[in-house]
């Protein structure tokens, strides 16, 4: 019998020229020229286009704050000690997520809490966080994972009763909806990065946007020595001139070029994202084994620029033939685009997060200024721990092409519904 999946010697189901559909970031004149005016006035370390950056930041989101950084990692980590967090605390997050969610709590001598996360959203499980809070804890770190709004309202609640601070990561949703609110706008303190592969790309940076003057003046302090004399803080006034944490989190002007250029046209390109993503999954309803990763169509949100966008499996419904094994089929029927089981590392269970000794404590660095042992062993989060098998990634295509996108969806229809050739 001749096979009908590529793997197997059958046609593939891409034949299209896909060469285009997955360029990103769009670079074009203009963002050319707004950086050779940067370069040709020497002001690559200076401030003056990172004000007018931040400018447009506060107007996109709303928001009467913005600070721009090198990175997102370091906005994070400005945030958490903006909320508070020293040596001891603990935050909570999730262990499905890129390290640069929490793990920079490490520098401030405290540590992270990792909770449960949905597995139909792969976002943190509001049910799941309010056990791990003690009095030790600082603020709370939800991960719009994947592009997935997390469930803000019932965060929220908890931290109002709990008086804790929440720090939304938002690198991967950029745009975003939460019902019909702006990601990054719910949580006391919204920070992502906007590196050359997220959806709105600078080159290499990240920025915090907030309401709350307080928590914009203490980030300034924290890692901008050059605005320190601008604070208006009795507490922070005094000690202008140096960064408090010794860190120069300042954005390099040429990504500060970069990203007003992005996001001035971030939500049309955004809009284009969604439209080809949502064809996709249209495509690919009801097919056995393949789950959609987004919201419902009628909640009021969406995913953004839906960055590093995955699928969820359902083995059992394939005869639990193995992600790995789908995924390899589902490749072998496309173009350029590689189909890959799984997603980040699980943060609790990598050694870092275990055994390491960052600072020579003489203990690992995770407990260091603990009153307990805190670590989450294998076994600890089950559902989390299920996960990796069950998702897998998906193309992320930047321009809406019916038949590229048609052919894709194929590919993964034409796998599922000949498992059977797998087993």
């Amino acid at each position: 019998m001749t096979s009908k999946l590529a793997i197997n010697g059958g046609p593939k189901a891409v034949s299209a020229d896909d060469s285009e559909i997955f360029r990103w970031p769009i670079v074009t004149p203009e963002d050319e020229e707004a950086v050779l005016a940067v370069l040709r006035r020497g002001a690559m370390s200076g401030l003056d286009v990172t004000h007018a950056f931040e400018g447009d930041l506060k107007q996109y989101f709303g928001l009467d704050y913005a600070l721009c950084h090198n990175t997102g990692t370091a906005a994070i980590q400005a945030a958490m000690w903006a909320c508070g967090v020293g040596v001891g605390d603990e935050v909570i997050s999730q262990s499905l997520t890129y390290w640069g969610t929490s793990l920079q709590v490490f520098s401030l001598g405290g540590t992270v809490v990792f909770s449960e996360v949905i597995p139909k959203t792969l976002t943190m499980d509001p049910a799941d966080i309010e056990h791990r809070i003690t009095e030790r804890t600082k603020a709370i770190i939800p991960v719009h994972y994947c592009a997935y709004p997390t469930d803000m309202d019932p965060i929220m609640e908890i931290a109002e009763k709990h008086n804790l601070k929440v720090i939304e990561d938002v690198s991967h949703a950029q745009g975003g909806l939460y019902k019909g609110r702006l990601l990054g706008t719910i949580g006391h303190i919204g920070a992502m990065s906007i590196m050359s592969g997220k959806s709105l790309a600078c080159g290499e940076g990240g920025f915090l946007v907030t309401a709350d003057q307080e928590l914009y003046e203490r980030a300034v302090a924290f890692g901008h020595y050059s605005r320190t004399r601008d604070l208006e803080s009795p507490e922070l006034s005094p000690l202008a001139g140096m960064p408090l944490g010794g860190y120069k989190y300042r954005m390099h002007q040429l990504s500060s070029a970069v990203g007003r250029s992005q996001l001035k046209h971030y939500p049309e390109r955004m809009a284009e994202i969604q439209r080809a993503m949502n064809h996709f999954w249209d495509l690919l309803d009801g097919v056995p084994g393949v789950v959609a990763h987004r919201p419902p169509q009628d909640s009021g949100s969406t995913m953004g620029g839906w960055y590093a966008a995955k699928g969820l499996y359902a083995p059992e419904e394939l005869g639990g033939l193995p992600v790995a094994r789908f995924c390899e089929a589902v490749t072998a029927e496309c173009g350029q685009f590689k189909i890959m089981p799984g997603a980040n590392p699980l943060m609790h269970l990598h050694p870092v997060l275990n055994d390491a000794d960052v600072y020579g404590h003489g203990k690992p660095t995770r407990i260091a200024n603990s009153n307990r042992d805190l670590r989450q062993p294998a076994g600890s989060l089950p559902v989390t721990e299920g996960l990796p098998g069950r998702i897998y990634s998906i193309p992320w295509f930047k321009h809406f092409d019916a038949e590229i996108i048609g052919q894709y969806a194929t590919a993964f229809r034409k796998v599922a519904e000949h498992a059977e050739e797998l087993q």
